[in-house]
């Protein structure tokens, strides 16, 4: 996509709104599964202005049996925007090195947390390289900032929600299809899906170089994953090999291993025109108790 939305801006664009004063509050949010840090990513070279933010210390609370990346406390998450200068009424522009994977965390928790005026990078600081545009590696300095965050702006789901919802709606597992069908776990101790879930990488949200699809080929990706607009998605099989009935049509939710990606996966939704809750435990929550059913396969 290119030039401004309510949700993406393009490097051009961003490029325009910061040659004005005060522009957006720039957020850098590079981060990688396992490092490496991404802080040192952001002192090698980072969009002017912007600040770092560290997602597994200020977009996220410590790991427990919530997740690996549970929800921040609203004390604790306003703390550190407002030291990166947010405020409620100045826009924000969040990035992370190309595809949203965590640009996408951030964006989803400050609308979560009611701030009216977030936007993500689109193809992130790779973007923003390809247009030729400056960079720097100094720090900006620190400006008053006055958000507040006021939960609950988003749609979020618990473990029962996300169960009620794999049966009932449409549940996307945002992982790659390896984990999915557990094939491949390399983070969490358990391999697998929660039954019912529909596999949906967000790999497939983007084009090659990170930026996103547009709006009518991401509406029509989960057209096809999950027969929007025609028949309800059907399950499996049962053992026997009798189909089931279609599901009645229902709400949209997504999940990850930790609900990182599947806030990218909300943010490609909404870009489709879709509404959707985010489990923010997600699979690494959905594990910590035996009880809860594993499915394996596609």
């Amino acid at each position: 996509m290119t030039g401004t939305s309510g949700l993406l801006v393009s490097a051009a664009a961003l490029a325009e709104e910061l040659a004005s004063e005060p522009g957006p509050v720039l957020l850098d949010v590079r981060w990688r599964l396992g490092g490496p840090p991404g802080l040192d990513s952001y002192r090698e070279g980072h969009l002017p202005g912007a600040v770092f933010v560290d997602l597994d210390r200020d977009l996220a609370a410590p790991p427990s049996s919530a997740g690996r990346h549970p929800l921040p406390g609203p004390a604790v998450f306003q703390e550190a925007m407002r030291a990166a200068g947010v405020s409620r009424d100045r826009p924000v522009v969040v990035y992370d090195d190309r595809d949203a994977t965590a640009a996408g965390r951030g964006w989803w928790l400050l609308r979560y947390y009611g701030h009216e005026n977030v936007r993500v990078l689109d193809g992130g600081y790779q973007a923003w390289l390809a247009a030729g545009l400056p960079i720097t590696t100094a720090d900006p300095a620190g400006k008053p900032a006055d958000f507040t965050a006021r939960p609950g702006h988003m749609p979020v789901l618990d473990a029962a929600g996300a169960a009620s919802m794999a049966r009932t709606g449409r549940l996307l597992d945002a992982r790659a299809g390896e984990r999915y069908r557990g094939e491949q776990e390399l983070v969490d101790p358990v391999a697998g899906h929660i039954p019912g879930a529909v596999s949906a990488p967000t790999a497939e949200n983007v084009n090659p170089d990170g930026t996103f699809r547009s709006a009518a080929e991401l509406a029509a990706r989960f057209a096809a994953l999950c027969s929007l607009g025609g028949t309800t998605p059907r399950d499996p099989p049962d053992p026997g090999g009798t189909a089931r009935p279609p599901r009645p049509p229902g709400p949209w939710g997504a999940y990850c291993g930790s609900g990182v990606t599947a806030a990218h996966e909300v943010l490609a939704l909404a870009l489709a025109g879709i509404p959707a809750a985010l489990y923010v435990g997600s699979w690494s929550n959905w594990i910590t108790e035996p009880a809860r059913p594993v499915a394996t396969g596609s």
